[in-house]
């Protein structure tokens, strides 16, 4: 798959290691930023180049990284076409898929630990939709976006 990256100066260490963490599992990689260091940058500028390539189909699925993720999470869920998911546990990251079909992952640097990092990401991408009544779910949600729906 190729996967959209992106993180403000807070998730630039962990954005770094999910690269390498992703490509050694066989995807491909698109970094949208911050590239530079951990200066201070708007998470907006960068979350929403990364949420825009999802959306448009350029990536299969994105990950996004800021302090606590809820930012990143704004951002990505006003991308027609983007279903971001903010998960504090493994719990939440697998429902994300399972029952979501999240393909945004909003993680949060400063509230995960190193080991949790690479837990969720590996979960999060091995993770299939399952479909069924989530799918009637998830449609009525992208409905939304079209204004129409309920």
């Amino acid at each position: 798959m190729k996967i959209a990256l992106a993180s403000d100066h807070r998730g630039f260490e962990f954005k770094k290691r999910v690269t390498t963490m992703l490509t050694h599992l066989g995807h491909t990689v698109k970094d949208f930023g911050t590239t530079t260091s951990t200066e201070s940058v708007d998470y907006p500028d960068y979350g929403l180049k990364a949420s825009r390539a999802v959306g448009s189909g350029e990536c299969d699925r994105g990950i996004l990284i800021c302090g606590t993720g809820i930012g990143m999470s704004l951002v990505a869920n006003k991308v027609k076409g983007v279903r971001a998911a903010l998960c504090h546990n493994l719990y939440t990251v697998e429902m994300s898929r399972r029952h979501n079909d999240s393909n945004v992952l909003c993680i949060g640097a400063d509230v995960v630990d190193e080991e949790l990092l690479e837990q969720k990401v590996k979960l999060w991408m091995e993770t299939p939709f399952e479909g069924g009544r989530h799918a009637r779910r998830v449609d009525k949600i992208m409905d939304a976006e079209n204004g129409s729906g309920i």
